[in-house]
């Protein structure tokens, strides 16, 4: 039977262990002059076989004669017993282990299900440390194996991190991955230190680790023995070109207390800072987390949390879970009332508007940075919105010209200026008009 010698074949290409463990339980359930289906007990076994072992099978196929063209996997019905028979005639050796899987497990903080590369919304602000993460990911050292991510809170550093844990446990399950935060590091190290047992954990993350990811990196500052640690191993992991992340709420520069050779350790790879979103980009996450909650929202409601909520992306969520419920409740879609009541819980109510508000929305619509604002750029892409909002600062806030000046880096007489030059266009082009009058009415419309 083509089956039988197929697997005279194979057995003399692997361990007498992995044969049996993984050929064996094989069956040839059809074979014809174009194709063999072959049968195994479990999902599991047959995404194994066929990662791992399909090319050696097809390869021997092709040493008996056969010349046909797919070699099909599926789970057989009456096979999902059998590896327990297996297990039982091993039951004097050790215990059996995947071929190609270490002995050390895999260390992971319980993942978030929907914190993966597909659900991360990508923009200006996050879109080197998304390449970077997708990189160590799939194991591709062209930026650097080695990754530290700044960010602030709820900008999306952790989703980054369990993307990357998803990914490689679901790709290469083989992979010796350790993922945890330098409290729970800090943690494991008294520990095996009371128990007289640190053999163990320098052994876990010197020699059974193949990618290290470590959140919150700023919680070591003082935490003198953890450092002296974490530098050992780090030496280790680098010199054998091992993947590793590190996440903090600052540089490694400006992380306090810290032995300056962790610190250099900590920035010898890429260095990529997670900015607050964009409002384009926050639009689009506004609308990516209503429709995962199944939820039909308006532009005008996602334009209003786009231009309250800004920073915190968890304050996003809250948002839409709240506005969710109470829409429920009310058995009603969604309207601009219930929103303005969801962020005043959220964020308290709008503050009184003042010159750093004003200028901070307005860069916002014109799609400018702050320190564009503040800079002495006089490109008419940063000049009109910086006039724009001395304008408005002048017509909506009671500040004095000195107080809307410093906003800018600029003085009094820049600001009259700006306000004369904004007045004149209003008048002369009914498109400018309609602009700032717009303007006002989203600002006026934000408490």
């Amino acid at each position: 039977m083509l089956w039988q010698r197929v697997k005279t074949v194979l057995s003399q290409k692997f361990s007498e262990h992995d044969f049996k463990l993984w050929i064996e339980p094989l069956q040839c359930v059809h074979g014809d002059a174009q194709n063999i289906q072959l049968a195994g007990p479990d999902p599991y076994f047959c995404s194994w076989i066929r990662n791992n072992y399909l090319s050696d099978i097809q390869a021997a196929l092709q040493e008996v004669g056969f010349t046909g063209g797919a070699v099909n996997l599926s789970v057989g019905q009456t096979m999902k017993a059998q590896p327990l028979l297996l297990l039982e005639a091993e039951k004097k050796q050790s215990q059996l282990r995947l071929p190609s899987m270490p002995v050390a497990r895999s260390t992971i903080r319980t993942l978030h299900p929907r914190y993966t590369f597909a659900e991360f919304m990508v923009g200006e602000s996050n879109a080197l440390a998304h390449s970077a993460c997708e990189a160590i990911a799939n194991g591709d050292a062209t930026l650097s194996p080695c990754l530290f991510i700044e960010a602030g809170t709820g900008l999306g550093k952790s989703h980054l991190t369990h993307a990357v844990a998803h990914h490689i446990t679901s790709h290469s399950p083989g992979t010796r991955l350790h993922y945890v935060t330098s409290q729970q590091l800090t943690s494991e190290m008294v520990r095996n230190i009371k128990n007289n047992t640190m053999e163990h954990f320098k052994e876990k993350y010197h020699n059974q680790c193949d990618v290290l990811l470590m959140e919150d990196v700023q919680s070591l500052a003082g935490r003198t023995k953890t450092q002296a640690e974490l530098a050992e191993a780090l030496d280790i992991l680098m010199d054998c070109g091992k993947r590793i992340i590190f996440t903090g709420a600052v540089s490694p520069r400006k992380i306090p207390d810290i032995d300056d050779g962790v610190r250099s350790r900590l920035s010898s790879g890429l260095i990529t800072t997670i900015n607050p979103p964009d409002r384009q980009t926050r639009c689009l996450i506004i609308e990516r987390k209503a429709r995962n909650n199944k939820l039909s929202l308006s532009g005008e409601i996602i334009e209003f949390l786009a231009d309250r909520i800004q920073g915190d992306i968890r304050r996003v969520e809250s948002a839409i879970i709240g506005l969710k419920a109470k829409a429920s409740l009310h058995k009603s879609v969604p309207n601009l009332e219930m929103v303005k009541e969801i962020v005043a819980g959220i964020i308290g109510q709008r503050q009184e508007l003042s010159t750093v508000l004003i200028r901070n929305f307005v860069a916002g619509q014109f799609n400018v940075s702050i320190e564009d604002m503040q800079s002495k750029a006089r490109k008419k892409v940063i000049a009109f919105p910086r006039q724009v909002s001395m304008y408005l600062a002048r017509k909506l806030t009671e500040e004095a010209l000195s107080e809307i000046g410093k906003a800018f880096n600029r003085d009094h007489s820049t600001v009259v200026h700006s306000i004369r030059v904004i007045s004149e266009a209003i008048v002369r082009s009914g498109s400018i008009r309609g602009q700032v009058d717009h303007l006002v009415e989203r600002l006026k419309n934000q408490g």
